[in-house]
């Protein structure tokens, strides 16, 4: 089972929602976990959307970033009633970042009544042993733990792997000469580890900004496997970097040698379609498009692959 962590910003709850819409992800090896951080309009239509399709998808009720409880009081009390609705749906599961307060924050979200994921931050160790309590009274049907010996050993009910695969670098620019780097196996050795599932910041990264800047480079992230099922990420940047105008010229160089890569490989994804339908429309989608498309990419590459080995390991269901 796969478990991609994505923050609720504008692109990524789209590219949830397209994913969903289009039946490119299957509830039997994925599911989502979303940390808010507005209310916003697309974050409902991104909920009503899995509730429609009967897709499972975590929602974590404290969030460390953005300001998701503080705009969530500010909400008219019709949109309110609207969120509190749609939370109560089954398809949506409560997720929790543990942290010191925990065990009173869980009993007010009524656990009872829900499933509930448990995700583990590396700063907390020295609070183990106060998390095995919370966990033996609330039974969450997963817990996301850090690749740490401390944690492996701490927390027994139904683990899952939980790592920042993505080498993120300060600028796009420094892609410029890396244009292939190994990204995971988790997929292949989770169960041998005694693992439940695996899960990953997809191709943005576990580093959190608000908002974006104008960058001298464009760069575009693409998963594939290798001969040996590794999954590698090819990084796609322009060539005219010296400032930051020209974002549309920029793409385009980015998006020619993508195209050109994709070329020579057997891959189908939606996302790539995509992508290939810009280069043949000398389209410039925006920089929140591109990212939105390759975390699609990634997700319906993974699905495809865990449906096709689904049947060598009964664990991954």
């Amino acid at each position: 089972m796969y478990f991609p962590y994505l923050r609720g910003k504008q692109f990524e709850l789209l590219a949830l929602r397209e994913l969903v819409e289009n039946n490119l992800i299957s509830k039997e090896v994925i599911i989502p976990i979303i940390e808010p951080l507005k209310p916003t309009s697309t974050l409902l239509k991104t909920l009503e959307c899995f509730n429609e399709q009967d897709m499972n998808i975590g929602f974590i009720t404290n969030p460390m970033v953005g300001n998701f409880e503080e705009e969530r009081d500010k909400l008219s009390t019709k949109n309110l009633e609207h969120l509190n609705k749609l939370m109560s749906n089954s398809s949506i599961i409560n997720a929790h970042i543990m942290n010191k307060n925990s065990l009173h924050e869980i009993r007010m979200l009524e656990v009872s009544k829900k499933q509930l994921i448990t995700i583990f931050n590396s700063k907390e160790v020295n609070h183990l042993a106060t998390f095995n309590t919370i966990l033996i009274e609330t039974k969450p049907i997963f817990s996301l733990i850090p690749d740490d010996s401390a944690f492996r050993r701490g927390v027994n009910t139904n683990k899952i792997l939980f790592a920042d695969k993505f080498e993120k670098k300060d600028r796009n620019s420094d892609y410029c000469g890396i244009d292939d780097e190994f990204f995971s196996s988790d997929h292949k050795f989770f169960s041998d580890e005694g693992y439940k599932g695996f899960s990953d910041y997809s191709v943005i990264g576990s580093d959190f900004k608000e908002k974006g800047f104008a960058p001298y480079a464009v760069v575009i992230h693409i998963v594939y496997f290798d001969k040996e099922n590794n999954l590698r990420v090819k990084h796609f940047v322009s060539d005219s970097n010296d400032d930051i105008t020209d974002p549309a010229g920029k793409f385009s160089e980015a998006l020619r040698k993508l195209i050109e890569w994709s070329d020579n490989v057997d891959i189908d994804t939606y996302g790539l379609k995509q992508f290939r339908k810009y280069y043949e429309d000398k389209k410039y989608p925006g920089l929140g498009t591109v990212k939105k498309v390759s975390v699609m990419h990634h997700l319906e590459l993974m699905n495809q692959y865990l449906l096709q080995h689904r049947g060598e390991n009964s664990d991954m269901l």
